[in-house]
C-alpha cells in the first residue's frame, strides 16, 4: 500500500495547527534559525507544542535546517537539530550535507530541493548520504519524476502548488549580486518580481517596466494520479510566509484531492496519516492569493509561463469596469459587468487592475450590488478587467467555518455481572484500550431509549480530545441495559478519551536506521559568472524563439533596473536561460 502525504507549510505553530485540522498529513515549520525563510523562525518551545498536537493524528512535522552555513556555523546549527530532535522533529528538512555525519542526529533526513535534485545521479547522491526522502527540482517532465522514482528507494517529495522561483532550486545568486542579502541564507529579496526593461544590444526598449522574471505560481491538482502513479509519495504546498487563511483554503482542496484519490484506489493508496475532517467551508484556490497558474514543465512543453504583468497576486477575474464617476473629495464610484451571473460583492473587497506599470490594488470600500464606490484610483478606466484578490465573505467563511480532525473509534459495552461495565475502544489507527466501570446502578426498563442515550451522549466530542464515534455495539446478556444518566456516560467517555490520547498513534512511517556512508559531495551549482540558471526563456514567452518559433532574435539582451544591467544568454541545446551581470 503506498502512502500519499499531503506536506503543508506553517510559518508558526497556530498556522501548522489549522493545516492539520484541514487535512495535513505532515507540515514544514523552521526552527529558531537555519531556515530557507529567515522571517518565518519558530522557538523550540512552539515547535514542541505543535509535535504534541500533530503526533495524535501520525501527522509528522518536518524542521527546515536548509540553508548553506558560514564558518563557524556548525556548532550552533548542530546544538539546534538535537534540541528540535528531543521536542518531538519526525525528520529534518537538509542542504548541508555534512549533517549526515552526525551520529546523534537520529531523526531522518529528507534532501531539500535547495539540493538541486533534478537527475537520476543527484537523487542517487543524496539517497547514498542516507537521506530518507528527497525532494526533486520543480522544473522537471513527469518522465524525469518518473525516471528518478524508479532509479531509488528512498521516497519522493514533489511541490504541487505554490509560488515558483523563476531559477532552478539552490542555484540562485540575483538577490545576493543585487541587495547583498543571499537565497541561500534565507534572505531572498526576491528580485525575479521586480520590474525590469528589456533592450537589446542597440538600446532598444523592448519591453519597459515589466516583472520580466515573474513566473505564476504553480498549481498541479489535476496531476496527482500521475505524479502518485509515477512513485511520488509527498506533495508538497510552497508557502512558510503565507497567511493561514491561504493554507486553510489550500491544504484542504489537495486533502479533498487525494481523498478522492484514495477512493478510486483503495487497494493501492492510503493517506499517511490518520483522521477525519469535519465541518469547515468549500475550499476554491481562485479565491486565494495567487499569480496566476501553471504546470510548468510537467509535460516536457514550454507554454505561458510568464506573470510579468501581475507579479503580485491579481486574484480571479470578476468582470470589466463601465461606468466610472469621479466625485468631488478624491472618491469615486463605478459599475461592474459581470462574467458571471452569480457574482456577489461585499463591502471590503480587495480589487486589482492591470496597468503599464503593473499591478494596482485598492479597496471596495462600499458594494451595493454591481455598484463599487472607493477612494479614486487615477489609473481605473472604462473597459478594463477587474479582478478581485481579496473576497471578504470567503475569508470570513474561512475564520468563522472551522474544520475538526477526529480519529474514527468502535466501542463495544459488555456488562459483567451486575456492577461491572466493560468498554473496550478502538481507534481507526489501531490504538486499543480496555477500562472496566464499577457501577451499582438499577436495569433500564427501556432498553431502546437508554441504549439511544449511550450513543448520543458517547457521540459527543470530548474537550481537547479528538475522537468520534463511529460504531458502538453493546453486549449484554438478554435484554438488560445499566440505566446511566447523562452525566455518568459524560465522564466514562471523557476518561476513555483520556486514555486513548495517552497511547501515540500507530505510524505508518517507516523509520530505517540511518546511512552515514557520505560519498565525495560534487556541486550541480552553476558557474559563479551565473547569477542564474532556469528553464524559463525570455525569448521564448515573447515569441523570439528560434528554435520552437521559427524568429530571429536579436543578438543580446538585457535586463535594467534602477542603474543596473544583466545580460540574458540561451543556450538552446539544453534549452535553458542563463542571468549574468553584465560587465561591459
Amino acid at each position: 500500500m503506498q502512502r500519499l502525504e499531503l506536506l503543508a507549510p506553517a510559518r508558526n505553530k497556530d498556522i501548522g495547527i489549522a493545516a492539520i485540522d484541514c487535512g495535513a498529513d505532515a507540515v514544514y515549520i523552521a526552527g529558531p534559525g537555519f531556515g530557507a525563510r529567515k522571517a518565518a523562525g519558530n522557538s523550540f518551545e512552539d515547535i514542541a507544542e505543535l509535535c504534541t498536537y500533530a503526533h495524535r493524528f501520525g501527522v509528522q512535522i518536518f524542521v527546515t535546517y536548509n540553508t548553506l552555513w558560514r564558518e563557524g556555523e556548525e556548532e550552533e546549527a548542530h546544538a539546534q537539530m538535537l534540541r528540535a530532535q528531543e521536542v518531538g522533529a519526525d525528520a529534518f528538512i537538509i542542504r548541508e550535507p555534512r549533517i549526515a555525519a552526525w551520529d546523534d542526529i537520529t531523526v531522518p533526513l529528507h534532501a531539500s530541493t535547495q539540493c538541486a535534485i533534478r537527475d537520476v545521479e543527484r537523487a542517487r547522491y543524496f539517497e547514498s548520504l542516507g537521506c530518507e526522502r528527497i525532494v526533486l527540482e520543480r522544473e522537471l517532465p513527469l518522465s524525469t519524476v518518473r525516471e528518478i522514482c524508479a532509479a531509488v528507494s528512498c521516497d519522493v517529495e514533489f511541490f504541487v502548488h505554490g509560488a515558483l522561483c523563476v531559477c532552478y532550486s539552490g542555484d540562485c545568486r540575483l538577490s545576493e549580486y543585487i541587495d547583498g542579502r543571499s537565497a541561500d541564507r534565507g534572505e531572498c529579496i526576491q528580485a525575479c518580481r521586480s520590474l525590469y526593461d528589456l533592450v537589446d544590444g542597440d538600446g532598444r526598449v523592448l519591453l519597459r517596466n515589466k516583472a520580466i522574471l515573474s513566473l505564476k505560481d504553480f498549481n498541479l491538482k489535476a496531476r496527482l494520479e500521475e505524479l502518485a502513479d509515477a512513485g511520488v509519495m509527498s506533495f508538497k504546498i510552497e508557502g512558510r510566509l503565507k497567511n493561514a487563511s491561504y493554507v486553510k483554503n489550500v491544504v484542504r482542496d489537495y486533502s479533498l484531492a487525494l481523498d478522492a484519490l484514495v477512493a478510486k484506489y483503495p487497494d493501492r493508496y492510503c493517506r499517511a496519516s490518520f483522521g477525519t475532517v469535519t465541518g469547515g467551508f468549500e475550499p476554491d484556490t481562485a479565491k486565494t492569493f495567487n499569480r496566476g497558474y501553471t504546470e510548468l514543465f510537467l509535460d516536457g512543453k514550454r507554454g505561458p509561463w510568464s506573470s510579468m504583468d501581475a507579479p503580485k497576486s491579481m486574484g480571479e477575474a470578476v468582470g470589466t469596469v463601465q461606468r466610472i464617476r469621479r466625485q468631488p473629495g478624491r472618491t469615486m464610484s463605478f459599475d461592474v459587468r459581470p462574467l458571471r451571473r452569480d457574482l456577489v460583492l461585499h463591502n471590503g473587497d480587495g480589487f486589482a487592475i492591470a496597468t503599464a506599470d503593473g499591478v494596482t490594488g485598492f479597496r471596495g470600500d462600499v458594494c451595493e450590488g454591481l455598484q463599487v464606490s472607493c477612494k479614486d484610483v487615477p489609473d481605473l478606466r472604462e473597459g478594463m478587467t477587474l479582478y478581485r484578490n481579496i473576497n471578504t465573505a470567503f475569508e470570513k467563511m474561512l475564520e468563522t467555518q472551522v474544520c475538526h480532525r477526529e480519529i474514527p473509534v468502535r466501542l463495544a459495552l459488555r456488562l459483567h455481572g451486575k456492577y461491572v461495565l466493560e468498554v473496550r475502544a478502538v481507534t481507526a489507527d489501531g490504538r486499543e484500550v480496555l477500562s472496566p466501570f464499577h457501577m451499582d446502578v438499577e436495569t433500564a426498563e427501556n432498553r431502546e431509549r437508554a441504549e439511544a442515550m449511550l450513543r448520543e451522549q458517547l457521540s459527543k466530542r470530548s474537550g481537547v480530545y479528538h475522537f468520534s464515534l463511529e460504531e458502538l455495539k453493546v453486549e449484554t446478556a438478554g435484554e438488560r441495559l445499566p440505566l446511566l444518566s447523562a452525566s455518568t456516560i459524560n465522564g466514562i467517555r471523557r476518561l476513555v478519551a483520556e486514555d486513548l490520547d495517552s497511547l501515540p498513534a500507530v505510524s505508518r512511517h517507516s523509520r530505517p536506521a540511518p546511512c552515514h556512508s557520505v560519498a565525495p559531495c560534487h556541486s550541480e551549482r552553476s558557474e559563479e559568472s551565473e547569477l542564474m540558471r532556469s528553464k524559463y526563456c525570455v525569448r521564448y514567452e515573447l515569441g523570439l524563439c528560434p528554435k520552437y518559433q521559427g524568429a530571429k532574435p536579436p543578438k543580446e539582451l538585457f535586463l535594467l533596473n534602477n542603474g543596473r544591467r544583466l545580460a540574458l544568454h540561451f543556450d538552446c541545446a539544453a534549452c535553458e536561460m542563463t542571468v549574468t551581470a553584465d560587465q561591459k
